[in-house]
This record gives C-alpha cells, sequence and structure tokens, in this order.
C-alpha cells in the first residue's frame, strides 16, 4: 500500500535523543481536511519537543476503510522511525480533530480495517488527543461524517463497530479530551460518553468542556475559554513526560 501524504514536522529545538511523536488528523467531515487543523497544530507540537506528523487522509468518495488504513498505515511508518527523525516508538500519539478525533478514536480503539498487515497492536496510539471528535456514529452523530464515510444506509453492525464509545476496552490508551457545551454540529455528548468508557474502563483521561465555543475552532487562538485548550493540553503532556524529554534510547513500542 503507497502511504498516503504524511508531512513531517521535527521537534524544536533539535538536538540528541529520542523524541515523542504525534500524528495529527485534521477534521473536514470526511470530506475535505481543515487546513487550520493541520500545519499550525504540528507546529504548536513542534514547540513542545515532539515530532509531528500532518496525515492527509483519504475522504469521500473513497469511503471506510480507506482513512483508517491511511491512518494506520501513517501510525506503522512513524513508529518505525521512517522519516530519518529519532522517534521514540515507545511514545507514539493521535491528535484529531472532529471527523479527525473519529479517525483517532478508531485508531485508539483498535477498529479493523481488515486487513491483517494494518490491524496491530503498533497501530495503535500511546495516547490520544480529541479535539470536538465525532465519538459516536449512533448517537447524536454528525450524520455528513457518517454519509461520507459510510454511504447513505450504512448497517447497523458497522455503525456501531466504528462508533468508539461503545468499544472502548482497557487497552484504550489514555486521552485528552476537549469540547465546547454549545457546539451545534458535533453535540459534547460525542466527548462525555468516550470519556464515560474511558473512565468505566480504567483508562486514564482528562476532559475540558468550555461554556461556549463554535465547531472547528483549531488552536482557537484568542478564544475566550476554548483558547485555554492547548496550555491544558500542553501540561497534560508535560506530566505524561512528552514535551521536550529526549529520550537517550527508543521505548520498546507496541507489538
Amino acid at each position: 500500500m503507497a502511504l498516503p501524504a504524511l508531512t513531517a514536522v521535527p521537534a524544536r529545538p533539535g538536538g540528541a535523543g529520542y523524541r515523542p511523536a504525534i500524528l495529527v488528523l485534521p477534521g473536514g467531515g470526511y470530506a475535505r481536511q481543515a487546513d487550520h487543523e493541520a500545519e499550525p497544530v504540528a507546529e504548536w507540537l513542534a514547540a513542545l519537543g515532539i515530532h509531528a506528523f500532518v496525515l492527509r487522509y483519504r475522504v469521500a468518495p473513497d469511503r471506510h476503510p480507506a482513512p483508517l488504513e491511511d491512518a494506520k498505515e501513517a501510525m506503522l511508518h512513524i513508529r518505525g522511525g521512517q522519516r530519518g527523525l529519532a522517534v521514540d516508538p515507545g511514545r507514539v500519539g493521535v491528535l484529531g480533530f472532529s471527523a479527525g478525533g473519529h479517525l483517532a478514536a478508531t485508531l485508539s480503539t483498535a477498529a479493523a480495517t481488515g486487513n491483517p498487515e494494518l490491524d496491530v497492536r503498533a497501530a495503535v496510539p500511546d495516547l490520544s488527543v480529541l479535539c470536538y471528535p465525532v465519538a459516536s456514529l449512533t448517537h447524536e452523530a454528525h450524520q455528513g461524517s457518517v454519509a461520507n464515510l459510510l454511504g447513505d444506509a450504512p448497517p447497523s453492525a458497522l455503525l456501531r463497530a466504528l462508533s468508539p464509545e461503545l468499544n472502548v476496552t482497557p487497552l484504550a490508551p489514555p486521552a485528552f479530551l476537549w469540547h465546547t457545551a454549545d457546539d451545534d454540529a458535533v453535540p459534547v455528548s460525542n466527548s462525555l460518553n468516550y470519556a464515560r468508557a474511558l473512565f468505566a474502563a480504567g483508562v486514564p483521561a482528562e476532559l475540558h468542556v468550555f461554556p461556549e465555543g463554535r465547531h472547528g475552532l483549531g488552536l482557537a487562538a484568542d478564544q475566550p475559554g476554548p483558547g485555554q485548550w492547548t496550555g491544558l493540553c500542553a501540561a497534560w503532556l508535560q506530566r505524561a513526560g512528552w514535551t521536550d524529554t529526549p529520550a537517550a534510547a527508543p521505548g520498546t513500542g507496541r507489538s
């Protein structure tokens, strides 16, 4: 399988040592990718000392499993250190917005593509950052994303299989989530229910719900309330040992 468009933004500052990496998945309802949720986010991560990779995954008219195949291929590529960057294979995460948040959450819950070369534990991220994610295809779902990903009348079994909130296990990675309470495109219940499933499974999670803010804010610079998410997330990543913390030797990763 040819690797889809993957843009690398190396960690800053440079220097010796293996660093964590995060795959960035912009939103766009599985119809496009939002530029403001792509490279600017990667630059923010790079400033924290994290290698960032922006994936331009396939969208409509391509349907499932195309985006998930692209994301898993990218995860394995990054974990293998094949871009010439010193990536710690035991610290490879994912960050997604909206539909990209759905893709990040399906990665995190090990949703299947049907390709045994991709459906491996190494394709599951070590942590996830989910920004106003589409976390359900069955309850208050974003119907545009559903139609673009699965068509007009997908079977209920497939909708459940691709609803991350229904497929959390104790093997899911820790997560940082944020949403706005008045999001009129992707209801806040998506984040609430995914976080609730993580808590029930004993998976560490941090959730922030801001009272106001439109959908698709990205980095949300100069936005009262939601603009705090980057600082809160940076603190969370620091507590996890991911920010500006090169390792002398790479971790073992997942198998």
